[in-house]
């Protein structure tokens, strides 16, 4: 005969079990969701880069967070959707440049869209309808790599605009080294994707030091000094909780995207 207090003991035990499988399903499914920074890491990691630290947080953070850096945190996750990228409307043979005000300072990113014209072009159709306006810089590293990431509008990782655009300028940055990467010099800025081919979306990342990645993200323009600067800064002050990788302590929103012809 079973008392009630062992079938308390046996529904709490069921309740676990449930619990750690719809945790198990949790982190399955945000693997599959594997960001810029998340695939870059596993390159370093591969290539012998100890000075990466990843974020320690207990089963309940991990949970919840909406800190990237650690394989249960929400990634860039361009949906799939059968919604086409904008219809091309820039000139290719023009110059643009994206600029955006911060509450930190204003950065502006000379672009190439003789080199990466779908990436232009619907970085300036996202621009002109605001899409860009009110949102985080959602994340900061600062060890093994060295980039402020921005573009979603959920601001923590997930956000994209229903729609993926084509790689585009891989080999700008010469050929991958035995370890697999190749260096982004300090200033470049480069969509951020799942680590499948064409999965780009919004997210895009600053690269305020020179940091080694795999030859997979599009580089498609490079910050003014005065941006630059304005990232370093951000920077500086670190991530929140003191890790390598997380929101920037020194929050940073984008209150204005535009994308002018110049």
């Amino acid at each position: 005969m079973v008392t009630s207090d062992q079938r308390r003991r046996q529904l709490a035990r069921e309740k676990f079990v449930r619990q750690q499988q719809r945790r198990e399903q949790a982190q399955i499914k945000a693997k599959r969701r594997n960001t810029v920074i998340a695939s870059a890491l596993a390159v370093v990691l591969l290539a012998g880069a100890a000075a990466y630290v990843s974020i320690g947080m207990s089963d309940g953070d991990k949970e919840n967070s909406a800190v990237p850096g650690e394989s249960t945190s929400p990634e860039p996750t361009p949906s799939k959707s059968d919604n086409p990228e904008p219809a091309m409307s820039i000139d290719t043979k023009a110059k643009y440049s994206l600029t955006l005000k911060t509450n930190a300072g204003d950065i502006t990113v000379a672009m190439d869209a003789a080199k990466t014209p779908h990436t232009v072009n619907s970085f300036k159709s996202l621009a002109d309808k605001g899409y860009f306006d009110g949102t985080k810089c959602h994340r900061l590293t600062t060890q093994g790599i060295f980039v402020l990431q921005c573009g979603d509008p959920k601001g923590d990782g997930t956000g994209d605009p229903g729609y993926t655009i084509p790689d585009e300028n891989l080999t700008s940055l010469g050929k991958a080294g035995a370890d697999g990467t190749v260096t982004y010099p300090a200033g470049t800025v480069a969509m951020a994707n799942t680590g499948a081919p064409n999965s780009g979306g919004s997210q895009f990342f600053l690269v305020y030091k020179d940091t080694k990645l795999a030859p997979g993200y599009t580089p498609f323009g490079t910050m003014d000094d005065k941006g630059l600067n304005t990232v370093l800064e951000v920077s500086k002050a670190g991530v929140e909780g003191g890790a390598g990788d997380g929101a920037p302590k020194k929050a940073v929103t984008i209150e204005k995207a535009t994308v002018p012809k110049v």
